[in-house]
């Protein structure tokens, strides 16, 4: 193998950063596929990356205190996005704990897809890739598409004025323009709900 594909993996990977997560797509640039998976695999027995799952590394984040500390989920869910060329967006328990409207951290975290379907564990968390509607990917990967689905999962009869607060403050600082656009095809009480809570601060 070619000590320069193994370099040239190398550099790609130090240039993104500690908590970059990637599979061997993200160097089709670089070489043959072959070639590459023969770098990941050397640099993953030297432990400059990680292996997640199958073919899925990182390059891990390093804590003095803690050590080598567990991959983002968002960038997991990220990376396999960008190998599949498609779009993706929490949901669930895992999208209402992002933006603090519960403290419970699930064991399972669903992202909602345009793209294949299925599940990988990292670690002992697993992740799901689940089918879903053109509406609901309609404003994927933005700050109101996170709150829908935070909000869907919580239901409309438990969202409380602590719960509005956190997300007022989370949707600060999007456009009003945008805002509109991106809740335009969320359910009608959710709507409703976030042009009263943001009807000043836009």
């Amino acid at each position: 193998m070619s000590q320069t594909i193994v370099n040239a993996v190398k550099s790609k990977i130090h240039g993104h950063g500690r908590g970059w997560v990637f599979t061997p797509q993200h160097f089709n640039d670089l070489g043959s596929y072959t070639g590459v998976r023969t770098a990941l695999s050397r640099l993953q027995r030297e432990r400059v990356i990680r292996r997640l799952a199958q073919g899925i590394y990182d390059y891990p984040q390093i804590d003095e205190t803690l050590g080598i500390l567990s991959p983002s989920i968002d960038a997991v869910a990220k990376a396999i996005a960008d190998k599949n060329g498609a779009k993706v967006q929490a949901s669930g328990a895992y999208a209402a704990n992002l933006i603090g409207l519960s403290e419970q951290v699930p064991g399972r975290v669903v992202f909602l897809t345009d793209g294949p379907t299925g599940k990988i564990k990292i670690g002992k968390l697993v992740v799901s890739f689940r089918k879903t509607t053109v509406k609901n990917m309609h404003a994927a990967g933005s700050r109101e598409a996170l709150v829908i689905q935070a909000f869907k999962f919580m239901q409309q009869q438990h969202i409380n004025k602590t719960m509005l607060d956190s997300t007022k403050k989370f949707l600060k600082g999007t456009s009003r323009k945008d805002f509109e656009k991106n809740i335009k095809y969320a359910p009608h009480w959710i709507r409703v709900l976030l042009f009263d809570l943001m009807e000043n601060a836009l």
